[in-house]
């Protein structure tokens, strides 16, 4: 059934997808879409998954939104008209780098100085400010829920950051942390 919900949407779903394959979000728009059908194990064209993910992810919607945003908001505009996005998923990071995950994103807060390339970030993230800075995440972060990514710090590469981790330090690359406030647990090899 759902099979055939994706087909009768595909008119919205090519809209959505024209806007984002045209011009400077093409790449990152790929890069996101390969993504999320690794992660979800989608098979099929490209317009069925982006449609199938407009119509069942609220997340991938306003990672849509967002990636439309930077090249125009009527383009965003029209994105969360034809699919209405998440409204506890709030995203105001700059620059995001291709193959974000957004996974649960209910209650989360993403601002960031930038995001690196495939990144996850899972269910009531808060990624923001202390003060007058607020964090750089590198490539192949993994934040998982409740966690909390405050001020001027820097998220080494292939980072994890554990469920429910309060950090206001920087990370090294490849250090899983947690705890309040976080603390190295390991390393990743």
């Amino acid at each position: 059934m759902r099979k055939v919900w994706v087909i009768m949407n595909y008119l919205r779903g090519w809209v959505v997808w024209l806007f984002l394959l045209t011009g400077k979000t093409r790449e990152i728009a790929m890069e996101d879409l390969r993504r999320w059908k690794e992660i979800l194990q989608l098979e099929g064209a490209s317009l069925y998954c982006i449609t199938y993910l407009l119509l069942f992810f609220p997340e991938f919607r306003n990672l849509a939104a967002y990636r439309l945003h930077s090249k125009s908001e009527v383009l965003s505009t029209i994105s969360r008209v034809l699919f209405r996005p998440y409204r506890d998923l709030i995203i105001w990071t700059p620059d995001i780098g291709g193959g974000l995950f957004l996974q649960h994103g209910f209650s989360t807060i993403i601002n960031a100085k930038s995001i690196g390339k495939n990144c996850l970030i899972n269910q009531q993230v808060t990624i923001g400010y202390n003060h007058d800075d607020s964090p750089v995440i590198g490539n192949n972060v993994s934040i998982k829920a409740g966690a909390i990514v405050i001020g001027n710090v820097h998220i080494g590469d292939g980072a994890v950051i554990g469920a429910g981790a309060v950090v206001t330090h920087d990370v090294p690359s490849k250090a899983v942390v947690a705890g309040v406030p976080a603390q190295i647990i390991k390393y990743v090899e």
